[in-house]
């Protein structure tokens, strides 16, 4: 689990540092306020070290291959011209440094300068490999890009983020069998119901989902709020949104209707009721007010919490944090939609005296 994050001249932010439930994490803002930089950031490092166990045959982390690992990943997740690109340009002040620290005192550190193109240095190297691979889903939809992205990100220079490829590997992997089945089936049965069956992958790898009387229905042609449900019970069905592990969630509301939105928010809770830590950035009221209720229910209110306000401020980003969404105020994120209802309630007002 990520207990916190600390960044120094990090794009958007001149100093933060970031305390994190062990369940859900809310991130709110306006746009480029650097909600996703944050999730991306620390899926990026958390993935690093991921991947770096596997490689690993047993040995312990080190600081030289985790220098080159780290800045490798932060280029494919961010994709900026140079690593240097990261880092907050400030007269006197131009070095990037971040922090994570993990459960039982693990941690990691590194830093890069603005004039850097492609190098990190790391200050403290972490004593064990973080074996769960973390899950990062975008904005959009991935089900109807998978046929082949995978085997062609790997051999031509794409510019899609790094993130695509590694959650179409969690795509593509095998579904579940015996008990793990059972209990990731209690978490898709609101999600198949949503949808209306449930999603599989041919052995030509292409996503459909299979529809009770009807057969199956390719990805291209199912509504894409549908298709981010989709890809949300695929990742439930093969296990990786199961047991320890992080989920990074950009804006899960996109392209969702008020109905979906109340799918998702349950799903969301659910997914943290199995000891997976969420991170999610969005800018709905909707979405968060859903989640604020279902909170109270007996069966989520053990999950911890924790809420982020980013907004613009005299030097750089500021964020304000609590455990309930109302402790941080004012939700920058959502002035708009509120002082839209109340220009509502006025229009109509006037409109029937």
């Amino acid at each position: 689990m990520l207990k916190s994050l600390e960044v120094k001249n990090f794009t958007a932010f001149d100093k933060a540092k970031l305390r994190f439930a062990r369940g859900l994490n809310v991130f709110v803002g306006e746009n480029g306020t650097g909600k996703t930089h944050l999730l991306k950031l620390a899926y990026a490092v958390i993935a690093t070290s991921a991947e770096g166990w596997k490689r690993s045959n047993g040995t312990k982390p080190a600081k030289g291959p985790m220098q080159r690992d780290i800045a490798q990943k932060l280029m494919q997740v961010f994709r900026p011209e140079s690593l240097g690109r990261l880092a907050r340009r400030q007269i006197g002040r131009n070095r990037c440094e971040v922090s994570l620290l993990f459960d039982h005192t693990s941690a990691v550190s590194f830093s890069f300068a603005s004039q850097n193109k492609t190098e990190v240095s790391v200050d403290y190297c972490p004593d064990e490999w973080i074996e769960r691979a973390p899950v990062f889903l975008p904005a959009h939809e991935l089900l109807t890009i998978y046929p082949g992205l995978v085997p062609v990100y790997e051999s031509h220079h794409l510019q899609f983020d790094e993130t695509w490829r590694d959650t179409c590997l969690l795509l593509g992997a095998a579904t579940l069998k015996g008990a793990p089945e059972k209990r990731a089936n209690r978490l898709l049965q609101p999600l198949e119901r949503q949808m209306g069956g449930h999603v599989i992958l041919d052995s030509n790898g292409r996503f459909y989902l299979k529809l009770p009387g009807v057969g199956n229905l390719e990805a291209h042609l199912v509504a894409e709020g549908l298709r981010k449900l989709a890809m949300l019970a695929r990742l439930i069905a093969t296990g990786s949104l199961l047991d320890q592990g992080c989920l990074f969630w950009d804006d899960p509301e996109t392209n969702l209707n008020s109905r979906l939105v109340r799918t998702v928010a349950e799903a969301i809770l659910g997914i943290c009721s199995q000891g997976v830590q969420v991170f999610i950035a969005t800018h709905s009221l909707f979405l968060l007010r859903e989640m604020e209720m279902l909170l109270e229910k007996q069966h989520f209110k053990t999950i911890a919490q924790r809420h982020f306000a980013l907004a613009p401020g005299d030097d750089g980003v500021v964020i304000q944090q609590g455990v309930r969404i109302d402790d941080v105020d004012p939700l920058v994120a959502l002035d708009e939609e509120l002082e839209q209802s109340g220009r509502f309630l006025e229009s109509f007002e006037e409109a029937t005296t």
